[in-house]
């Protein structure tokens, strides 16, 4: 089978085995053994799936997280070989794919910010009063990030709730190192200014929880 050939296939189906190598070595091998390819779905799609159910809640996280897959998989020719972790790639795709449903992602944070139930963690546990509602810091954290500028929201929560570095994060989104940590600090500040003294680094906590 040619390139072209693989590469419209789709993605394989996940199998046993963790796979050896970087994930540079695992896309490589990949192009012989396409269904190789399901290595890096079991290495990565856990931490894509908690990132796109944070942003976009969990009726969209599952066909999100295998379009992200999808796309990889038919990309991969394209992936850099010396980069041995494939998570900014990943996060890229699916950050962009995101970008489809701004409008589903800015109502999720809407509902939270005006009746203090997060819709994402609410199906996951009985005392959603005492984890969710407690504290009105996360009520004005929905209102501020659903104001948020979508490119300095993409920055941020890559940094949060992706838990990238902004070298990462720039190769994700396609842009200037300079750049991310511009989006991120003008988005820390408007954080600043809207949840007062709570530190906006408490999104890694809400990501956690997530």
């Amino acid at each position: 089978m040619t390139a072209e050939g693989r590469a419209a296939t789709g993605p394989p189906q996940v199998t046993d085995g963790a796979g050896t190598g970087d994930d540079a070595a695992v896309i490589a091998r990949s192009w012989d053994e396409p269904d190789y390819f399901a290595v890096l779905f079991r290495r990565h799609a856990p931490d894509i799936r908690r990132y796109v159910t944070r942003r976009l809640g969990v009726g969209a996280a599952e066909d999100l997280v295998a379009e992200t897959f999808l796309l990889a998989f038919q990309q991969r020719d394209r992936y850099d070989p010396d980069r041995p972790d494939a998570r900014p790639w990943l996060y890229g795709i699916a950050t962009h794919l995101i970008g489809r449903h701004r409008r589903s992602e800015v109502r999720l944070y809407r509902a939270l910010a005006r009746t203090g139930l997060d819709p994402v963690l609410a199906p996951f546990t009985d005392q959603v009063d005492a984890r969710v509602s407690a504290t009105g810091a996360r009520r004005q954290l929905a209102t501020a990030l659903a104001g948020l500028p979508a490119p300095h929201r993409d920055a941020l929560l890559l940094v949060a709730w992706g838990d990238l570095t902004y070298e990462q994060v720039a190769s994700a989104l396609g842009v200037p190192v300079g750049t991310v940590r511009s989006r991120v600090s003008r988005a820390r500040s408007k954080l600043r200014q809207a949840l007062g003294s709570t530190d906006p680094s408490a999104l890694q906590e809400e990501a956690d929880h997530g």
